[in-house]
């Protein structure tokens, strides 16, 4: 959400940043000279079409690490109530070709010797344009998941457990209940 909305509905998405848009657009420009972040992930979802169904799939290092994406962060503010909403955006780029089958585009993973660069404020001649780029496809790895990782409601750990290529799509609905959320009692961004 960019700070300078006036209200807290968008006519768009924000949850990724195209990493062609970051230094030339009024959304992200700010976001990416002075409030960059990471997001750390084990793994992510896409949804490949496969003969005609959306199947999910899973992506992650192959060496099981976890990892960070390159992400910008905002924060708004209520001009009326003075309430606050922070979020963020994960930086894209166009895929590599290994990735290319599956979606049209990447999040943005860095490598761990990069974090720090990626944090650093800077001016135009500094910005780290040189890590926006596609992950090395040989050091990633993918798997066919139930396609019950697509409903939010669906949270347990045997999701991401891989399922043959092949299977047939899952028609059943979860029947788990969904956990108990705790509230963290400090917001991520809050000094």
């Amino acid at each position: 959400m960019p700070y300078w909305s006036k209200t807290v509905k968008l006519k768009y998405s924000t949850i990724n940043a195209g990493a062609d848009k970051l230094t030339t657009s009024g959304m992200w420009r700010e976001p990416f000279k002075r409030r960059r972040c990471l997001v750390p992930a084990d793994w992510f979802y896409e949804w490949p079409v496969v003969d005609g169904i959306k199947q999910a799939r899973a992506f992650a290092l192959k060496d099981g690490s976890p990892f960070a994406f390159a992400g910008i962060w905002d924060r708004w503010k209520d001009k009326d109530t003075g309430e606050v909403l922070e979020s963020f955006a994960i930086v894209t780029v166009d895929p590599s070709e290994w990735m290319a089958k599956y979606h049209d585009r990447m999040g943005v993973i860095l490598k761990p010797k990069d974090y720090q660069r990626w944090l650093e404020e800077g001016e135009e001649h500094t910005l780290p344009l040189d890590l926006l780029r596609p992950y090395p496809e040989e050091e990633m790895k993918s798997w066919r998941v139930s396609d019950e990782v697509g409903n939010t409601k669906n949270n347990w750990a045997e999701l991401i457990e891989p399922i043959p290529d092949d299977a047939p799509k899952r028609e059943k609905k979860a029947t788990r209940a969904k956990p108990k959320k705790e509230l963290p009692s400090k917001r991520l961004f809050d000094e």
